[in-house]
């Protein structure tokens, strides 16, 4: 999330009428993150979540923006798409698509315990249940495809380790992809992107999760391992905390037992978890894009979190 649009209050007064929201009292940008133009606003019928997005073409939101409205439906605490008075949930503000969600309560926990990471594991694994019969299909995205074409446009940036790393890992992915292991694997709508930050709690009691603009339909398993590669690590140095990794999983598998294909290609997905996300902060630290509040991301982050992958083995997924 990033400032990239401007938007006053005056630039809101006569587009929001078009929604049961009141007028718009007070709008506050929000700086972390570095895909869309996010707004906390303040209206006469309370608190909610403006985002005017930068990247995603018109297509390819409906999917998103109906996956968080099917989720809601079903009891997931994810941020509801208010319609307008048409029904419609994307409307265009300042020439780009634009959408307003209910604003979740409590705060982000960035120093998670294991208590935590159970919730996050339990409310995960409910959530890919609860995707099962969403009838709408898009792929990950930031899947293996993209992983591909954008590994050659970062490479003259980096070090002569660094490119060693990349390519060698693209292509263990691309192995691992092609077996009958990895095509065996559970799929379904997945966050993608369920990192702290993204993530609400009040106290130990887990109140919601948000930014789901990098979903798809992927191997749930992926979905794990990137929430895993985040919840579950001394930021420090990338290696997993056991009793976080536990609890987090075995939530999980109480709540959507884990396949005998998934215990086999569990140590595969936390390194494409991990290599997603170097490569496309890889892009966006030396392919930077302009933006009014940017925090761009270290790349190096998950460069450790990669090499720990593969020089050890992580915590088994439980039976």
């Amino acid at each position: 999330m990033a400032v990239f649009t401007a938007v006053s209050l005056d630039d809101l007064s006569q587009w929001i009428k078009q929604f049961p929201l009141g007028r718009a009292l007070a709008l506050q940008g929000i700086s972390s993150g570095i895909d869309n133009s996010n707004f906390f606003l303040t209206t006469e019928r309370g608190e909610f979540v403006l985002t005017i997005f930068e990247n995603l073409g018109i297509k390819q939101l409906p999917f998103y923006v109906q996956l968080m409205r099917h989720l809601a439906e079903r009891g997931i605490p994810v941020p509801a798409p208010v319609p307008n008075a048409d029904g419609e949930l994307v409307v265009t503000l300042q020439g780009k698509p634009a959408i307003i969600v209910s604003r979740l309560s409590g705060a982000s926990q960035m120093d998670p315990q294991p208590v935590h990471c159970a919730e996050v594991g339990r409310m995960l694994a409910r959530m890919h249940l609860a995707g099962q019969d969403f009838e709408m299909t898009q792929p990950n995205l930031r899947g293996l495809d993209w992983v591909g074409a954008t590994a050659p446009q970062v490479l003259p940036f980096l070090s002569e380790a660094e490119a060693a790393l990349l390519r060698t890992e693209v292509a263990f992915q691309s192995e691992f992809a092609a077996t009958a292991g990895y095509a065996a694997l559970a799929r379904g709508p997945v966050h993608a992107d369920l990192f702290r930050n993204n993530v609400m709690f009040e106290g130990e009691r887990l109140t919601g999760c948000f930014d789901f603009y990098f979903a798809g339909v992927d191997t749930w398993l992926f979905d794990v391992a990137v929430t895993v590669n985040d919840w579950c690590i001394d930021l420090a140095t990338g290696a997993l905390d056991e009793a976080r990794v536990r609890a987090l999983l075995d939530a999980y598998h109480g709540a959507r037992p884990f396949t005998p294909e998934e215990r086999t290609a569990w140590q595969p997905l936390l390194r494409a978890a991990a290599l997603r996300f170097w490569l496309s902060r890889l892009y966006d630290f030396h392919l930077p894009r302009a933006a009014e509040l940017l925090t761009p991301h270290d790349p190096t982050h998950f460069e450790r979190i990669l090499r720990e992958r593969i020089e050890r083995t992580a915590p088994e997924l439980p039976v």
